[in-house]
């Protein structure tokens, strides 16, 4: 009976101790990582919201693809939510959307504009709405609606563009690198555009192949004949071309109306993305 106790109590003294080193191991792990606290703060701080001003719903650890990272939402004083995550080892704000709806980057200093700064040498969001306004040629007075959100494609950090222009039907969205600055991919759509169909225009001819090669190569500074293949075709009863344009490690793929020479749908994407 003695030596049955005797192992009995060694078993558990064992287990203990396993257990005991598998906490250890995990709580060297965590120790590591800045606390709940810091985590706030470089939430609030992106947000440009005072302490006394937040009410936090929920800060919580959370694992996603082996990253580690907090989980915290709030609201302000205004009631305005706010949802960020924040890198556990570093305390960066690596996401969130602000009460606005619009993006913010990360820690730091807001712009000469208003908008909040990047942290680690990456752009603004002032500056990636700015990159893609500018590549669409459309002023942001112009926008009925516009989204800019700080987000991650395939482990680089981007920003996604959103916008709608109501005089035209067209929506926008592209992904510019936070990093650079540099256009990641781009589309734009004419939402129901109504073209003319064959027989129905004054003139009662399409544009010619030249005239809708030079509309597009227009998109593409530094493009010439020799990057865009180009065919007509007909959809639906109407008459379209379409084509592709290659330049620069960038596949640009479009539909042009035949008669108006309109730009229906525009995409843009690295060609390594393929």
């Amino acid at each position: 009976m003695k030596n049955k106790f005797l192992m009995l109590t060694s078993g558990l003294l064992l287990s203990a101790l396993l257990a005991g080193c598998g906490t250890s191991a995990q709580s060297g792990a965590q120790a590591a990582y800045v606390d709940m606290e810091t985590a706030k703060a470089a939430a609030l701080s992106a947000a440009q919201v005072e302490t006394a001003d937040a009410s936090f719903t929920k800060v919580e650890l959370e694992r996603d693809d082996g990253v580690a990272y907090y989980e915290v939402d709030f609201t302000d004083a205004a009631g305005q939510r706010y949802e960020y995550a924040v890198d556990a080892l570093t305390g960066t704000v690596i996401a969130g959307t602000g009460g606005t709806g619009t993006q913010a980057a990360a820690q730091g200093n807001s712009t000469a504009q208003g908008g909040t700064a990047a942290a680690n040498g990456q752009i603004s969001e002032d500056e990636a709405k700015r990159i893609a306004l500018e590549d669409a040629g459309v002023a942001e007075a112009d926008t009925a609606y516009l989204r800019v959100n700080l987000d991650r494609d395939d482990g680089v950090q981007v920003y996604d563009v959103e916008f709608y222009v109501a005089s035209t039907n067209t929506e926008y969205d592209y992904e510019i690198n936070a990093a650079d600055g540099s256009i990641r991919s781009m589309d734009y759509d004419a939402e129901n555009y109504t073209p003319q169909k064959s027989g129905t225009t004054t003139s009662g001819t399409t544009k010619t192949e030249d005239e809708i090669r030079a509309i597009a190569l227009a998109r593409v500074p530094g493009a010439t004949d020799s990057d865009i293949t180009l065919y007509l075709d007909e959809d639906d009863g109407r008459l379209q071309y379409e084509g592709r344009i290659i330049y620069q490690n960038m596949k640009y793929e479009f539909e042009i109306d035949a008669y108006s020479g309109a730009i229906r749908d525009w995409d843009a994407e690295s060609v390594f993305d393929d």
